[in-house]
């Protein structure tokens, strides 16, 4: 079974063989441009309608919907086809709407402070799933009376790690939906060789790189990929990603209470910021289940954030969205896949400083 949005143009034609040739056209633009499901599309014969309804089923079936923040974030639990489970998040600004797309059921990077981590992993996402998601919030937002302008790779997964599938529906996302390239973030861990194949890839899309150490020691315990691709692997990818694209890299810091929060891990990051000329998103780490260790408080993470433009880096604090939801950054976990209760007594990374 073809899901809706894993079939390429070439394939609805094939499946749409007998119709007339701008069937095509009409379909496909219904999908992407009009945001429509085949049932939709009342300039289809009804006989077609309903024979593109079963032929391409959506793969994505809701089990939740939770809203926060007066109605400005919405997080979706969604049942694949198999019965695997992802989450969506639509955050709605003054100036801008952006989704939050997982590419992964579950993750394998096994960040000990993200709940998505704890849960382990289950599968990759097609790139179908992924877009559908993109189009299940745009048509979220437009109904809401907004506009979708952005598309961030930060939900569940770590989607270099599902390169392929990732940059088809990054493709999907640009040429169809209509979202431009530097409308478009890609998140990572710092999966090496997916940054050097971004770097070649022919749309210039954001790089926003999950560092939230710098210096090899701690970021082996907190992102263990560290350990195969250290901090000076890690600088040369993104320094390639910068010359080749043009975009700025974004370093994201998850702010943990004793751990990555001291003088010294703002003047280690302010170094290796500096030389990547890379803008640095300050985020006070979330809860979770699995981790015992609490975010910085915020004189903290004010001090940390002012320490940092003293030694010259751009800095921003992030706007924590929907954490009474578990929405926001390093929540999500597909609901009921949670870390196990009994690694809630994981070792305290403090213990070992």
């Amino acid at each position: 079974m073809t899901l809706r949005y894993d079939v390429d143009r070439d394939e609805l034609a094939a499946l749409l063989d007998d119709e007339p040739r701008y069937r095509v056209d009409q379909v496909w633009t219904g999908l992407h441009e009009q945001l429509a499901g085949p049932a939709e599309l009342t300039s289809l014969p009804k006989r077609l309608r309903e024979r593109l309804a079963t032929a391409l089923p959506e793969g994505l079936t809701p089990v939740t919907e939770a809203i926060a923040d007066d109605g400005d974030t919405v997080k979706w639990l969604w049942t694949l086809r198999d019965g695997a489970r992802v989450e969506t998040v639509l955050m709605r600004y003054p100036d801008r709407s952006t989704v939050c797309v997982s590419s992964q059921a579950g993750c394998a990077m096994a960040c000990g402070f993200c709940a998505t981590g704890q849960a382990g992993f289950s599968r990759h996402l097609t790139s179908g799933e992924i877009v559908e998601q993109v189009v299940r919030a745009a048509r979220r937002a437009r109904d809401d009376g907004h506009r979708l302008g952005n598309v961030v790779f930060m939900g569940m997964g770590e989607p270099l790690a599902n390169f392929d599938a990732t940059w088809s529906a990054i493709h999907r996302i640009h040429d169809d939906l209509g979202l431009g390239a530097r409308r478009i973030t890609v998140s990572t861990v710092g999966i090496v060789p997916g940054i050097r194949r971004l770097a070649a890839a022919d749309l210039p899309v954001n790089l926003a790189v999950s560092l939230h150490a710098a210096d090899d020691e701690l970021r082996d315990r907190l992102v263990p990929i560290n350990r195969r691709y250290p901090l000076s692997v890690l600088a040369s990818a993104c320094a390639d990603h910068v010359a080749v694209t043009g975009r700025r890299l974004s370093f994201e810091w998850a702010l943990i209470d004793g751990v990555n929060d001291r003088p010294v891990d703002a003047t280690r990051l302010a170094t290796y910021a500096r030389d990547l000329r890379a803008h640095v998103n300050l985020i006070p780490l979330n809860p979770t289940p699995g981790y015992p260790t609490r975010g910085t408080p915020r004189a903290g993470v004010r001090a940390f954030r002012d320490r940092l433009r003293d030694l010259g880096v751009n800095v921003t604090v992030r706007d924590t969205r929907g954490r009474d939801i578990d929405a926001a950054c390093g929540q999500l976990a597909a609901g009921s896949r949670l870390a196990d209760p009994v690694r809630r007594d994981r070792e305290d990374p403090r213990r070992t400083r």
